[in-house]
């Protein structure tokens, strides 16, 4: 365990308050489910960018380097001018899902370069045109390329080379409550250049929806108020539920004020608010009389102007606290705080590893702890609307049966601008990397989506707002495995009470993922978007069941760590050991069921329809679904047989009893090299086949890791006529050439970080098993035969050097990479499930790879 300022911070975190504020501000709220009151369920059109500078989000707030409090009453970001614009750059800019040739894409320039679990210090960085941001230009490229072009990005309109500004922001607390918002600005264009640079605090409106009227206020002066200092600004602040506190400003700068409440005028033609939520922007731009000259609002900011000559930087500092707190040494707080996260980070990180390992390591955790957002969504006020009833369509429109959902919560999201909303499978990921930085949150994040207010009733887990009831794969509960170990293996309370959780979820997926009771599962897209033939979450066209080599693996899978909780249990409390019988056959049910998936002549698994009449046509085409049954595996110790008698016995009488379940899974009645067992949906015999293919550069193996789709389609697509329609899978490497799932992501030949580290995780298992003498090839056909277990640090040193920072040391974290070239795709600040490069920094140097994999 780390020690020093920040861990002991961390350590009383629940109670000293060092978690109430925080970089809990998304970059979005603009274009999201929640903010969607159409009849249509058109999101991004209902509320696009043109919208947000103008209009009162309902649920929660979003801005430049943003901060708040965990309730967001309170929040401060920065506000940007190069006078060339036709708005305030408050917020990043993107296309929407239907403007972007690949859906919805950010285009700016930003890094996230620090964070610490208590956002006791945080760093970002924004590069910003001193020309005129490109608007038009990008929203046109965007909508004339066609899904084969590559997207246009803000670098390609050329505006950089008129110069730019680099904009910093430092938050460093001084205590649990005030912290200092540093801002440094430099010119890095060729010329003397001016920027105005605008601090903004503001309340998120509760006021405007009828449950709440009353309405705090933001002032610059109050009687109360001591001789004003020269040097700097003072706006104050009083909340009913949040009390009273003060943002000061140095050096000083005229205090601007207006409301955060919608400017009807503007968007709808109606009279409304004086001074409107834009009401800074258009003064500043346009010098319109939309600021209240009396100084009082919801919404303030700081208006600093600035002319800096090449090469030079100026500072403002920000310090947001209590109205009556102590003066602030603002360079004294953040270099004691720059410096505590140093010390930090320094034992978190592995001592051999590389520079380049050591700067991944920090800003991977810098972006997970800079993704962790409000998330606020009462879904049956949002479907009955607020004081305006909505239309009609909406009471049986999107998560119509999730009326029990009402979240408030600190959440990790995927992404602050293309995801900022939680998915239940990116969690589970989030967490295995958040547990090594911050436990207790990681535990926390995991039990959250199983509680009342997230979980169905029905034990369904809440997949992601614009569908909760689509089903991710259900890793829950190898996550819980997996932060159970990185947290020292103690923690059983936690254990017991996501596997309680659990066991309804797990109820839920046999009731409705496997229609005809015979445990071959289906599921739907299950995570992975366009790797099928056709939509998988709709009707198979033409009709019949798509029996899914990915969701029976899963469900395998799930099994197996359910199993391994309850014996976890079992240790502690021997009641456990009768659910982990249910699940050991369970298991065996699955993995008899799988074998209707493997086709033998090619060595691989493969989704099968099954027609009405009985017949049945497996999809032949090599893909990641294929190897995810590789995942389905756990090691039972020797000993225990000893320590779990009741278990043992109904295994052996289950192996003696039931041969032919037991028959196909036969390995796990021979010991391993140390004298374990085995449980696996792929024995030893199809293992070598599964990872020729796997291991092969002709198909899944890259040079950055495992391709999502082998590499034969691209010369052998894979062909089916179907009910009047032919269905094509081809090998793309890149970005999506289809919109089937949106399109904003492509399974159908990328990396993907998640599904390599599973695999990597199942090879330390299997290697556990086998030992040094099981060995393969690596590439196939190479000759060069390794253990699994070196296999397993081949393929995790692939997915590290996938994240390469710049010449500034600045890097980004994409959501999926080049099968060819490694280049990243998607979204570019995924330091969600993209941050197990963390994870596998820190395993790769570790003296065990991993915890012992034996249960």
């Amino acid at each position: 365990m780390a020690e020093g300022a920040e861990a002991e911070r961390l350590a009383t975190a629940q109670t000293s308050g060092w978690r109430r504020w925080g970089t809990y501000l998304a970059e979005r709220a603009w274009g999201t489910v929640r903010e969607d009151y159409s009849a249509s369920g058109d999101a991004w059109s209902y509320f696009p960018h043109d919208h947000a500078r103008s209009r009162a989000y309902r649920w929660s707030e979003d801005g430049l380097a943003g901060w708040s409090d965990a309730h967001q009453f309170v929040c401060m970001a920065l506000a940007l001018w190069n006078g060339n614009d036709p708005m305030l750059k408050e917020r990043l800019f993107g296309l929407s899902s239907t403007e972007g040739n690949h859906g919805e894409d950010v285009k700016e320039q930003w890094w996230f370069l620090d964070n610490t679990p208590t956002h006791s210090y945080a760093h970002w960085r924004y590069r910003y045109p001193q020309a005129a941001f490109p608007y038009a230009e990008l929203i046109d490229a965007g909508r004339t390329r066609g899904r084969l072009d590559p997207e246009f990005e803000i670098a390609d309109t050329g505006v950089f080379d008129h110069g730019s500004w680099n904009v910093e922001v430092t938050h460093a607390k001084a205590d649990a409550d005030s912290v200092v918002m540093r801002i440094t600005v430099r010119n890095d264009g060729p010329a003397s250049a001016t920027l105005h640079v605008l601090p903004t605090v503001w309340f998120r409106n509760t006021w405007s929806w009828g449950t709440d009227v009353r309405r705090p206020v933001l002032r610059s002066r109050v009687d109360t108020d001591p001789p004003a200092d020269a040097a700097t600004t003072v706006i104050h602040g009083e909340h009913a539920e949040f009390g009273r506190f003060a943002a000061r400003s140095k050096p000083a700068a005229p205090a601007l004020f207006c409301d955060n409440d919608t400017n009807t005028v503007r968007l709808y033609g109606e009279g409304g608010a004086a001074y409107p939520k834009d009401g800074i922007n258009d003064h500043v731009i346009s010098g319109s009389s939309t600021v209240n000259p009396d100084g009082h609002g919801t919404k303030a900011a700081f208006h600093h102007v600035v002319t800096l000559a090449p090469g030079a930087q100026t500072v403002i500092d920000v310090v947001l606290g209590p109205a009556e707190g102590d003066v602030v040494d603002s360079d004294a707080v953040v270099h004691q705080r720059r410096a505590e996260a140093d010390e930090f980070y320094r034992q978190l990180t592995p001592a051999a590893a590389s520079p380049t390992e050591v700067i991944v390591l920090r800003q991977a955790f810098a972006g997970l702890l800079w993704c962790k957002q409000l998330y606020h969504f009462n879904v049956e006020r949002w479907r009955t609307g607020d004081q305006w009833p909505p239309p009609e369509e909406r009471l049986a429109g999107r998560n119509g049966t999730w009326r029990h959902f009402d979240a408030f919560d600190i959440m990790s999201m995927p992404d602050t601008w293309e995801y900022p909303w939680f998915a239940s499978w990116d969690v589970a990921f989030q967490s295995v990397a958040l547990a090594h930085l911050d436990p207790e949150f990681a535990k926390a994040q995991l039990i959250l989506l199983c509680r009342e207010w997230y979980q169905h009733p029905n034990g369904n887990l809440p997949a992601y707002e614009w569908n909760f009831s689509d089903a991710n794969p259900p890793v829950h509960a190898w996550a819980a495995l997996q932060v159970f170990e990185i947290d020292g293996s103690t923690d059983h309370v936690f254990l017991a009470r996501v596997f309680h959780k659990l066991l309804l979820n797990f109820t839920w997926w046999v009731n409705r993922m496997d229609s005809e009771g015979n445990n071959v599962f289906e599921g739907g897209f299950l995570g992975l978007d366009n790797i099928g033939l056709f939509d998988r979450s709709s009707p198979v066209p033409g009709g019949g069941v798509l029996e899914q080599a990915d969701g029976t693996a899963w469900m395998a899978k799930y099994c197996l760590d359910m199993l391994a909780i309850a014996l976890t249990l079992a240790d502690h409390d021997p009641s456990y050991e009768d659910v982990a019988t249910k699940f050991f056959e369970h298991f065996t049910y699955i993995a008899t069921a799988a074998e209707t998936l493997w086709q033998d002549d090619d060595g691989f698994f493969h989704d099968v329809l099954h027609f009405a009449d009985g017949s049945d046509l497996a999809l032949r085409y090599l893909s990641m679904v294929g190897l995810i049954p590789l995942t389905a595996v756990t090691v039972l110790s020797r000993d225990l047989r000893h320590r779990l008698r009741n278990f043992a016995f109904h295994m052996t009488w289950f192996e003696h009893n039931r041969p032919d379940y037991v028959s196909v899974v036969s390995h796990t009645m021979q010991p391993g090299k140390v004298g374990e067992r085995l449980l696996s949906v792929v024995g030893p015999d199809r293992l070598s086949r599964l990872l020729e293919t796997m291991l092969s550069e002709d198909h899944f193996l890259s040079p950055n890791g495992l391709r999502s789709m082998s590499r034969e389609h691209l010369e052998h697509p894979y062909l089916l006529a179907l009910g009047g329609n032919i269905y094509r899978v081809d090998y793309e490497p890149g970005e999506s050439a289809t919109a089937l799932f949106g399109g904003n992501s492509n399974w159908r030949g990328p990396v993907w970080f998640p599904i390599n580290v599973l695999v990597i995780e199942a090879l330390i298992r299997y290697h556990h098993y086998l030992g040094d003498e099981y060995t393969v090839e690596m590439p196939t056909g190479s000759g060069n035969r390794i253990s699994l277990a070196e296999v397993a640090l081949e393929l995790s040193r692939r997915l590290i050097g996938l994240i390469t920072p710049d010449a500034d040391g600045a890097a980004l974290f994409h959501e999926y990479f080049h099968g060819d070239t490694g280049a990243g795709l998607g979204a570019d600040h995924q330091t969600g499930w993209t941050a197990l490069v963390a994870h596998l920094i820190i395993r790769t140097h570790a003296d065990v790879p991993l915890s012992d994999p034996a249960t």
